[in-house]
């Protein structure tokens, strides 16, 4: 789901265009183009043909990053973090930029190598909520209030529609492994719905350079031409801008443009 379109993300990719219909790059992602015979259609990076990753790198710049990596430069940030109360901690927001599978939220895997951590090893800013939360929660209805907070200050955005759809997967998987590490048995399908839309609205599908949904400027409508200007004179048509991208305010339960908090920041 696109929370901003209120429809289904794209793909955004030319990667699986030579399926046919409905698997080119504006193209929506739908239930059936990634079930059924199709379940293993879109996998991690790792699991992909070298050719295809080389591909994806030229194209979109698609780059993973070791854990090694993620963990030094999280550290760096963590560290100005660590005067904070749990739950000023735990509502302090992050984002991670053209975030691909999420590495920088949460390190269910090594992203170059497909090796999977276990928790005590994960490094993730989501991954450091949770732990922390693990660590000194234990009243159920507590622990899920504050993980819910972690979630709703946790962000992070994607071009590529199935690198998306694995981060968000990344996100709702991390979730029921520090709940099942912490009472011993997964979160009931309720609990599950609730992250999975919190994960829906704050890891989104966005062109990083221009703040708008990907290819939506392919449908803007374009200024007409002023017939009664000058014949000396004509008013040109205005470059596309395609659809703004929203995220949620969970502190004010609105919807508002993501470019806008880059505005406020200057």
């Amino acid at each position: 789901m696109d929370r901003t379109t209120n429809r289904n993300i794209i793909w955004a990719t030319n990667t699986y265009e030579k399926m046919g219909k409905g698997y080119r790059a504006a193209d929506s992602i739908t239930m059936k183009h990634v079930s059924g015979a199709q379940s293993t259609l879109i996998r991690p990076r790792i699991e992909k043909m070298k050719y295809e990753q080389k591909d994806r790198t030229k194209g979109k710049a698609e780059v993973f990053t070791p854990t090694w990596i993620v963990r030094l430069q999280n550290d760096v940030v963590d560290k100005e973090f660590q005067h904070l109360s749990l739950e000023e901690y735990v509502e302090k927001t992050w984002l991670e930029i053209t975030c691909g599978e999420a590495p920088y939220m949460v390190s269910r895997y090594d992203a170059v190598t497909g090796q999977l951590i276990s928790i005590s090893e994960r490094v993730g800013f989501v991954d450091r909520k949770l732990k922390i939360i693990n660590e000194e929660i234990d009243d159920p209805s507590e622990w899920i209030r504050l993980v819910k907070k972690a979630y709703q200050a946790s962000f992070g955005y994607e071009y590529q529609g199935d690198s998306l759809l694995i981060a968000r997967e990344n996100l709702l998987y991390t979730f029921i492994e520090y709940y099942q590490e912490k009472f011993q048995h997964l979160p009931d399908e309720e609990l599950q719905e609730e992250i999975a839309k919190i994960i829906s609205y704050n890891v989104f599908q966005m062109d990083g350079l221009r703040d708008i949904v990907p290819l939506s400027e392919l449908n803007s409508n374009l200024e007409q031409l002023d017939l009664f200007s000058d014949f000396e004179e004509f008013k040109a048509l205005d470059e596309p801008k395609g659809i703004p991208v929203k995220i949620k305010d969970w502190k004010t339960n609105r919807m508002i443009e993501f470019r806008s908090l880059k505005e406020e920041q200057r």
